[in-house]
């Protein structure tokens, strides 16, 4: 018998990896959203983009993800970027 994935580990790793994407997006988007109150122009989108960075961590697909091969695919390209796992 093999040794086997700790999927428990594996999923914190993950956030981690998540929370750690996400910093610099936040950045990006803390610079957006100062310029449009400058502008006075709408901060909603801004504020919904900062939102979905807030819920990454808490994704369900982590905690159902079976094995790596499907945590790893749940990486989100269009909101955290290039994935590390690549």
């Amino acid at each position: 018998m093999g040794f086997g994935i700790d999927m428990a580990k594996a999923r914190e790793i993950h956030k981690t990896n998540i929370r750690a994407a996400r910093e610099e997006k936040f950045k990006e988007l803390d610079v957006e959203f100062t310029k449009a109150l400058e502008a006075g122009t709408s901060t909603t989108d801004i504020a919904a983009k900062r939102q979905v960075l807030r819920d990454a961590p808490a994704d369900s697909a982590i905690a159902a993800a079976s094995d790596t091969d499907a945590l790893k695919a749940q990486w989100n390209t269009d909101i955290l970027g290039t994935s590390p796992y690549t």
